[in-house]
């Protein structure tokens, strides 16, 4: 009886560890970040499978669903992922997969060394810890250690800083992809909210590019328009403006491109990858 008790529970202790196994003891760190996740990865045949929200917010590629394909991509890379298929197309070329992307629980799964290898990072397992490196931002040569926010608020203001690779280097292509048609500098422009001059601009964020030893090395600060005026007043002037303050240069810039920078920080601040460095507000 006992003998046949053992060969059953080795029977299961098998097909247990053979099939997918929640792996409750996996710690992803990506640029030495730990990643939560309401959806714990999971380890099937010997991969660590994870959801796709996870791996690609974080390493700033974009995704798009449909039907039973996931296109991810970033700059130049395109990876398109077929749920329940080993072909994977990485740039139209074939590649195959050790263990076939999935939909659990509403989730897509897919195999995080595969797609962090493909857009460019270093990975490693040390136990049950896996980290991922991901490729630091060089600004004309120089390494990007942090991306520092200030904002202000009527009485007081922010100062935070953003230190994943993948971020930083989103929002810094964002800044010089969306950059419009070069304009002159508006003639009052400030942190104040001058609503009794036309034509005024308020400084709504400024965005430094940090060197290792925090140095400024490029700047953006973005103005909008002070509404306070009748409508008609105000043709002629942009809503929303850019200064590129290395270069002292001003540009267009969008408000939808704005609100793509808002969306990329509160998700940096959600992965643990935003530190406030000083909160004055009152």
């Amino acid at each position: 009886m006992k003998k046949v008790i053992f060969v059953v529970f080795f029977a299961i202790s098998i097909f247990i560890s053979s099939s997918t196994t929640y792996a409750a003891e996996h710690q992803i760190k990506i640029d030495g970040v730990a990643i939560a996740s309401e959806v714990k990865p999971e380890t099937k045949n010997k991969r660590t499978m994870v959801p796709l929200r996870v791996i690609s917010e974080n390493l700033g590629a974009s995704v798009v669903w449909s039907n039973s394909k996931v296109i991810i991509a970033k700059s130049d890379m395109k990876v398109i992922l077929t749920l329940n298929s080993s072909t994977a197309l990485k740039n139209s070329e074939k590649m195959l997969l050790d263990v076939k992307p999935y939909m659990k629980n509403n989730r897509i799964f897919v195999p995080l060394r595969f797609i962090a290898e493909t857009f460019g990072c270093n990975v490693n397992y040390n136990n049950f810890a896996v980290t991922v490196d991901t490729e630091p931002l060089f600004i004309d040569g120089v390494q990007v250690k942090a991306l520092q926010q200030e904002y202000h608020m009527t009485m007081g203001g922010v100062v935070q800083q953003i230190n994943g690779n993948a971020y930083n280097e989103t929002i810094y292509n964002i800044f010089v992809e969306n950059k419009g048609k070069k304009v002159e500098a508006p003639a009052n422009y400030s942190w104040s909210n001058t609503i009794d001059t036309l034509g005024s601009y308020y400084k709504n964020e400024q965005y430094d590019f940090l060197d290792q030893k925090e140095n400024s090395l490029v700047r953006f600060d973005v103005y909008s328009l002070i509404r306070s005026f009748p409508s008609e007043l105000l043709t002629g002037y942009p809503e929303t403006l850019i200064h590129d303050v290395s270069k002292d240069e001003w540009f267009l810039f969008s408000e939808t491109a704005r609100q793509s920078i808002y969306k990329l920080i509160a998700t940096a601040a959600k992965n643990s990858f935003l530190t406030i460095i000083s909160n004055t507000v009152v």
